[in-house]
């Protein structure tokens, strides 16, 4: 998985992670959260347009997240979720704790 990091504005950040997030690739995204929200950026927009596979690794490194941001009083948004992700979250009743927006500019207005 590759995951590319852009500092939005002073308080957010968007990451773009792109491949498969599984059990190897998680822990990756697990720590750039936790980098952005000890940067101040305690509002984390995860740009999934690139990602083609989620397994349970990857729900959690979300949902661990979710955490970190709200920790800090921010949030972790999901953004352009493709349709196997959006199918994942569903199944898992996760679409009711990680909200998905259309594009990273609604999640950020959300």
């Amino acid at each position: 998985m590759n995951l590319d990091v852009e500092a939005r504005d002073d308080t957010t950040a968007v990451l773009l992670p792109a491949g498969r997030l599984n059990l190897v690739s998680s822990p990756r995204l697990r720590a750039a959260v936790g980098d952005a929200v000890e940067s101040g950026r305690t509002l984390v927009i995860v740009d999934l347009s690139g990602v083609d596979f989620i397994d349970s690794s990857g729900l959690g490194a979300l949902v661990a997240g979710l955490k970190t941001a709200r920790t800090a009083g921010g949030d972790l948004r999901l953004a352009a979720a493709p349709q196997q992700v959006l199918s994942v979250l569903r199944l898992t009743n996760l679409d009711r704790v990680l909200k998905v927006h259309e594009s990273v500019d609604a999640a950020s207005d959300a």
